[in-house]
């Protein structure tokens, strides 16, 4: 395949990935994959003019309209961008609108710095209102809502944000914020009220003597709940006289109209046996469509799931009250790949640190338990190595993994892991293998 011919297939099968996930509104993830498919052939009209659609979907009207003029300029003639920009040109109404939107955000802004939040808030309402598509007002808003405690408008404004782009960083980071600050007043609140219990006794006096006796519901306050359950044996009662004496009449009319059912529908089952083969049919091509549509769905929840992950970590990184063993099983679920800009920096910055530290303790852990032939905790430490760092030591961690698989006698992961040595680091001595590494090792 020549040079050209590999760089068109890439900037397609972006395309194709920004395609699935525009269709489920992960419009970050569509922005990320279609940029990447115009940076293999900058001329790819289909991804142009979708991302110009992505933009405009986020309520980014000027960002779409730069595309689709790029497209145009790509190609004049028979290009869907000439129809894109020819029904903005013909509704001045509503660009004008959005241009007043844009203009009443950046005032909001103003009003933000000059610590106006009130007066933020009523420009951000009436943006959302004239431009019910602008994702960076939603965001705007529901920061405002947080930063003022009010936290019922804060939840439904990042609903509507989170409607419009699932993958969203920023709005993903709001969210996390508005769960822990739920869960603090949930805890607050528990404190506070302390559930008072109700007394266990009553007292009273008769005379000059006190009369001590538990206190329990009276008649008076069972009245209600006696009520009820007189009408539900009420209403057993009449159900079994109705089963017994009306049924059986019921019952041998009813008999006579199955028959006549049964009739009918006997030929009705043919005609429905062709429809479900034709259905069965229309269902195959279902599952084939449907297959790209679920992967999708699942990577913009890997990205919602790995997000929340960064920043609670991130959270107990910086207060340093977790420790590494805990924190590198949950990074350890997070895809890197998935996370924005600001996610994946934070991941780096702790993996970086933590990882490092932890590589060190569990390789200096399984050289241990190698030396007092206790292979199974030696693997377990080192297969967590390779998940941080496969290529830890120079390697030696990976040979020392062969070496334990090979001691313990499971001689497919032992191969497996030594031909990988021998390719990634062919300069590492081997000679020796593991079986006899094992044997010194158990004398």
């Amino acid at each position: 395949m020549e040079y050209t011919q590999k760089l068109v297939y890439q900037s397609n099968y972006w395309y194709n990935d920004g395609l699935k996930r525009a269709r489920i509104r992960d419009m970050s993830g569509a922005v990320t994959s279609l940029k990447k498919s115009l940076q293999y052939n900058r001329e790819n009209i289909a991804a142009r003019n979708l991302l110009g659609l992505v933009y405009y979907g986020r309520g980014e009207v000027g960002e779409a309209l730069v595309e689709w003029i790029l497209s145009k300029n790509f190609q004049a003639h028979e290009n869907i961008a000439n129809y894109y920009i020819k029904k903005l040109q013909e509704n001045p109404t509503e660009l004008e609108k959005v241009n007043q939107a844009i203009r009443k955000f950046n005032q909001s802004l103003s009003y933000c710095y000059q610590d106006g939040e009130d007066l933020a808030i009523i420009q951000l309402k009436k943006v959302v209102a004239d431009h019910p598509t602008f994702l960076k007002a939603y965001q705007l808003l529901s920061l405002l809502y947080l930063h003022t405690q009010q936290y019922g408008k804060a939840r439904h404004t990042l609903k509507e944000a989170h409607r419009l782009d699932t993958t969203n960083d920023i709005t993903l980071r709001y969210m996390h914020e508005m769960n822990e600050l739920r869960r603090n007043r949930a805890l607050r609140q528990a404190d506070k009220e302390g559930k008072k219990e109700k007394p266990q006794t009553v007292t009273y006096n008769i005379g000059n003597e006190t009369i001590i006796q538990p206190a329990s519901a009276g008649v008076k306050e069972n009245a209600g709940l006696m009520t009820i359950v007189n009408i539900v044996i009420g209403l057993v009662v009449g159900v079994a006289v109705m089963w017994f004496l009306i049924m059986p009449a019921v019952n041998s009319s009813t008999a006579e109209r199955t028959n006549r059912q049964v009739k009918e529908f006997s030929s009705q089952i043919a005609e429905q046996e062709a429809q479900i083969s034709a259905l069965q049919t229309e269902l195959e091509q279902y599952r084939a469509n449907s297959e790209a549509t679920e992967t999708a769905q699942q990577t913009a929840a890997s990205t919602q799931d790995s997000y929340e992950i960064v920043l609670n970590m991130y959270d107990h990184y910086q207060a340093e009250d977790m420790s590494d063993a805990a924190m590198v099983e949950e990074l350890l679920k997070v895809n890197p790949d998935s996370l924005g800009a600001v996610g994946r920096e934070q991941f780096d910055t702790m993996t970086e640190d933590i990882y490092g530290r932890y590589c060190e303790t569990l390789y200096y852990t399984a050289q241990q338990n190698f030396e007092v032939a206790n292979y199974a905790d030696a693997i377990a430490n080192l297969n967590t190595v390779m998940q941080m760092n496969a290529g830890y030591d120079d390697g030696q961690a990976m040979w020392l993994l062969a070496q334990s698989y090979s001691a313990s006698g499971d001689t497919e992961n032992a191969n497996t892991w030594t031909e990988r040595v021998q390719t990634e680091y062919p300069n590492i001595d081997t000679s020796g293998g593991g079986d006899s590494s094992g044997e010194d090792a158990s004398e």
